[in-house]
């Protein structure tokens, strides 16, 4: 039954080297033949299609209204690119085919989720080029932002070990590239490659120490010493020449600082008014280091 109002297109269901996936006029899909059970039929135009991704996961999108990162991914040799991280640069030949060939590269629009909380995790994801926001969902609208995610760095080398889940989750904060790495192909080098996988260590140990101090901000001080905190971690990636307050709302901030949004404009305008920092608009600039830092170290 047809509602009225409504532009309907047709489908059909679709089976390909992908997987199963829905097509037809509008509709994302790919070649493929009927699969046994298949159907044609009707839907509502603008509903939420399902695809399957070449890696492997079902993606639910609006149709006609799909990011970069599902419908131009893109398959660029690590030999070849000039954005390679550090730890990929102590991998020989033949284990960068290797990684290559376990690998797809995507790119994502602010706003769309990289990875989701309680999801299967079967990527490891490092960021080409783009900014990303790590946070930990608390409750129905309720979440801490753990820490950014920049140009060379990875995301969910958690999932590497123990679960097979994404214990938290990450969303791009502007148009980011990405490339997402099978676990297993992963394991296999950090196996094989002990220099590579010093490295990688390395980089999951400087996370874990930001935890930690992350874990000390939000028991021992005060809401003027978490938003300074937080206003210090963030202005490090400023200085990085990575461009980060534009990207960010005053709600983000108090999920870092770990504040409520009320009490982030307050302590801003405090702030500003003291002449800590200087305020235009999203942007953020620091004043005053030393006595923000003081604050922040003392709650």
């Amino acid at each position: 039954m047809q509602v009225p109002g409504l532009k309907y297109r047709r489908i059909k269901t679709v089976k390909n080297h992908c997987g199963y996936s829905i097509m037809g006029s509008g509709v994302s899909g790919s070649r493929g033949r009927m699969h046994e059970g298949g159907r044609t039929g009707i839907i509502p135009e603008g509903i939420l299609s399902l695809y399957r991704e070449p890696a492997g996961l079902f993606s639910a999108v609006p149709a006609g209204n799909r990011g970069q990162g599902m419908e131009n991914a893109k398959h660029i040799s690590c030999r070849e690119c000039d954005r390679a991280s550090q730890c990929f640069q102590h991998l020989y030949p033949d284990e960068l085919e290797f990684i290559n060939s376990r690998k797809i590269r995507l790119t994502y629009l602010p706003g769309e989720n990289l990875f989701k909380q309680g999801a299967f995790s079967p990527y490891i994801m490092y960021i080409v080029v783009g900014l990303a926001k790590v946070f930990l969902q608390t409750g129905r609208h309720r979440q801490v932002n753990i820490r950014l995610a920049g140009t060379g760095e990875f995301l969910a080398f958690h999932s590497l070990f123990g679960r097979n889940v994404y214990a938290c989750s990450a969303a791009a904060l502007r148009e980011s590239t990405v490339c997402m790495i099978e676990k297993k192909g992963l394991l296999h080098l950090l196996e094989k490659n002990s220099n590579f996988a010093l490295r990688m260590i390395s980089k999951n140990c400087r996370n874990e120490n930001h935890l930690l101090g992350m874990i000390e901000n939000i028991t021992s001080r005060q809401m003027r010493g978490k938003l300074a905190a937080a206003l210090m971690y963030l202005h490090s990636y400023e200085e990085k020449a990575q461009s980060v307050f534009p990207y960010l709302t005053r709600q983000d901030i108090a999920d870092f600082a770990c504040i409520s949004h009320e009490s982030a404009i307050r302590y801003l305008k405090e702030f500003e008014k003291d002449g800590l920092i200087r305020v235009h608009g999203r942007n953020i600039q620091i004043t005053d280091r030393e006595r923000l830092e003081m604050i922040g170290e003392k709650g």
